[in-house]
């Protein structure tokens, strides 16, 4: 039995998330087979701000005094959760060292109200002050504000201009999200081709999401020439930096010996992780190598407990529905009991 699932091109945005540097992402299409279907992205939590860094030293000494773990106050606030510290730290450094990363950490501060009140005006006024000294990480920032419509009209011409600015300044994220534009065709033209170097920028940066969005490129010959192989690596890449997308795709490479070595236990063991991360389509597929014992013993009850939560969320199945039915009735009590306990349900 094949496990093989192909991947759509990511062809939507969804602009959501509540942070200012909020950034997209691809996710798998609910459903099975479908040539033509489309991935659409939703937003993930990005990353804490780059931490404003001191003026450069002027010596020996003070280059090793930059070394302390102690000598970023404003990022050592930030971290240990004391945001109206790093805020008053911040506002200091902006002010009077016209510092450009502790305007974008004020930037980030008023974006997501910490130590201070929301207010995405000034986060933007931060957030532009910075980018306007060359700061990527606040031109990423005013990109995502700008395009979201956070603190002011949404204005996607100008944050498509922060995003290119970021990018070649080496901001993966901006990159990332820049190609996500050319791939939807509507804030700039559609071109597949200027989305793969920008993904392949991005995902030489280590960006588990432009890996993961660059194997489906590769796997569909998709701006670039159809290449399995580098899809595969992209997958492994990508599933080792937790992306659970990449680690169902890879799994399902694996296990049906496309574009690598089969290994088929190595592919439930990856299909396994994925379920326990909430991932409907790794439920399914588990369900099916352990009732069928595909790459693992058979365990009817655990596979049917999979399937239960599969379906819970959406992915159902009738071949799976089958073995339901021809379950023994304690097999199949045994199974509901056990995905209502992983569901939280009494």
């Amino acid at each position: 039995m094949s496990l093989l699932r192909p991947v759509a091109i990511v062809a939507g945005l969804l602009m959501l998330g509540e942070s200012a540097a909020a950034q997209l992402q691809p996710s798998p299409p609910a459903d099975p087979p479908s040539a033509g279907k489309s991935v659409r992205t939703k937003a993930i939590k990005p990353p804490p701000p780059t931490p404003p860094a001191r003026p450069e030293p002027d010596n020996k000494a003070n280059a090793q005094a930059a070394d302390d773990p102690n000598a970023d106050a404003v990022y050592g606030a930030y971290q240990r959760g004391r945001y109206k510290t790093a805020f008053d730290l911040a506002l200091k450094r902006a002010q009077e060292d016209k510092n450009p990363a502790a305007m974008t950490m004020l930037g980030e501060l008023y974006a997501n109200g910490l130590g201070v009140k929301r207010d995405y005006g000034k986060a933007i006024e931060w957030h532009q002050r910075a980018a306007d000294l060359g700061d990527r990480e606040a031109m990423f920032a005013l990109a995502m504000l700008r395009i979201s419509g956070r603190g002011g009209p949404p204005d996607r011409a100008g944050a498509v201009k922060w995003l290119a600015a970021s990018a070649k300044l080496g901001q993966p994220k901006a990159a990332y999200n820049l190609a996500l534009l050319h791939m939807d065709g509507q804030t700039l033209p559609q071109d597949f081709k200027r989305a793969a170097e920008l993904l392949r920028f991005a995902a030489d940066a280590g960006s588990p999401e432009a890996q993961y969005a660059l194997a489906t490129f590769y796997k569909e010959g998709t701006g670039v020439e159809k290449n399995l192989y580098k899809s595969v690596r992209l997958l492994q890449a990508a599933s080792l930096a937790g992306n659970v997308d990449a680690e169902v795709e890879y799994a399902i490479a694996l296990f049906n010996g496309n574009g690598t070595q089969k290994n088929e236990a190595a592919a439930v063991s990856l299909l396994r992780k994925a379920a326990r991360r909430n991932s409907a389509i790794a439920q399914n597929r588990l369900a099916h190598a352990l009732v069928a014992g595909m790459g693992v013993a058979v365990d009817k009850v655990e596979g049917l407990k999979w399937h239960i939560v599969a379906k819970t969320g959406g992915k159902g199945d009738l071949q799976l529905d089958a073995a339901m039915a021809q379950a023994t009735p304690e097999e199949r009590a045994n199974a509901e009991s056990a995905a209502r306990k992983w569901l939280g349900i009494k």
